[in-house]
């Protein structure tokens, strides 16, 4: 009889993938990728990149994501969180330069500061608090369709003179690395859908098979995800270690960023609960856009920094991903809190676009069952 692999405590908010990263990055610090191997990793990097926006695309349905727009000024006020409340933070942070943080961590920071939502962890920490689940599927996909372009654009913009910002090169990198995929992947779902509907009528309404490859192997292509992902990481922290950028940083230097991103994400935490309270909406919409308008995506991130940062992605990434390990334990925390105030009534069922917008890569430890029906891993 086989036995079961060995699996973390539920109540311990932190998922295997973040270790994975965190093994990702311990590889990268012994092992690097020199000359020919740091040529083929790269290449293979770019390719990752692409092929993931490319998935993000073919996932996810735009129709059903644009059926949420009867909550509009829900959506509105995630966006404003996210791409205008963030950046601005971000940008006051610069008086803790160079007191607090180096130069090199503060673009890591203002960085995150630009990145999407979440989608899959936004999702399921709302379910668990007992909010507006189908709200939180479309405000995370609003804010991932979104920031494929507006992100680089504020890169563009405030990163100018810290180390990023646009070129030719990096304007023409985002169109075929980002952009084009991405396209590509909705056009492709959308011949998808009209091959699904024909087949269905010729066969009388029955023609279920006609679903789709993304659809059919969700789970597969979730692996292919966090493979790309965890490619990029290790391309980026061994272009770091090649070229000595990780002696810049202090152990104390790591404990000031982990410091100021607790004060961001608690500030961001009181602004999107006591905001959406002040602009009159319900409590299961309140719950959406705390969850929603307070987190970063791993997953969109990672990618777009290895196109904007090159080679200097490697500390360009890891304000994100000690952030997004930081806001899941403790929206983890604040979800189970969220669900034993609520009354007990029957929890919302989320919209059938549940089953149709894409996921995110982001790991979602959530304790205890209550989780919501989240696509596919993105």
């Amino acid at each position: 009889m086989r036995r079961a692999l060995p699996k973390l405590p539920s109540w311990l908010p932190v998922d295997g993938y973040i270790l994975a990263l965190v093994g990702t990055v311990a590889l990268a610090a012994l092992l690097p990728a020199r000359g020919p191997a740091a040529t083929v990793a790269d290449g293979a990097s770019t390719g990752a990149v692409a092929l993931l926006f490319f998935l993000y695309g073919a996932r996810l349905s735009t129709g059903e994501a644009l059926d949420g727009l009867r909550h509009w000024r829900l959506h509105l006020t995630v966006l404003a969180c996210t791409f205008v409340l963030f950046p601005v933070l971000g940008l006051a942070a610069r008086g803790l330069v160079p007191y607090v943080l180096p130069p090199t961590l503060y673009t890591g920071l203002l960085f995150l500061c630009l990145v999407p939502s979440t989608v899959q962890s936004s999702i399921a920490f709302t379910s668990l608090a007992r909010g507006n689940v189908a709200a939180a599927i479309c405000a995370g996909s609003f804010s991932s369709i979104v920031g494929i372009v507006v992100t680089p654009l504020l890169a563009g913009l405030v990163l100018h003179g810290d180390g990023g910002g646009f070129s030719a090169g990096s304007l023409l990198s985002i169109v075929c690395q980002l952009l084009l995929p991405f396209v590509a992947g909705q056009l492709l779902r959308r011949w998808w859908s009209r091959r699904g509907r024909a087949q269905r009528v010729r066969q009388g309404g029955g023609g279920r098979r006609a679903e789709g490859f993304i659809a059919r192997h969700r789970k597969a292509l979730g692996h292919v995800d966090r493979g790309s992902i965890l490619l990029v990481v290790y391309t980026a922290f061994s272009a770091g270690m090649v070229q000595g950028i990780w002696h810049q940083v202090s152990p104390l230097r790591l404990l000031c960023l982990l410091g100021v991103e607790a004060v961001l994400l608690a500030v961001m935490l009181t602004a999107t609960s006591y905001g959406a309270k002040k602009l009159g909406f319900p409590r299961a919409d309140r719950i959406a856009i705390t969850f929603a308008g307070s987190k970063k995506s791993l997953a969109a991130g990672l990618p777009m920094a290895s196109v904007l940062f090159g080679a200097q992605a490697g500390l360009a990434v890891l304000p994100l991903m000690l952030f997004h390990q930081m806001q899941l334990m403790v929206c983890a925390v604040l979800a189970k809190r969220c669900a034993a105030r609520a009354e007990p009534e029957p929890r919302r069922e989320s919209s059938p676009a549940a089953t149709a917008v894409g996921g995110s890569t982001d790991p979602v430890p959530v304790p205890g069952p209550a989780t919501a029906p989240a696509p596919a891993a993105r």
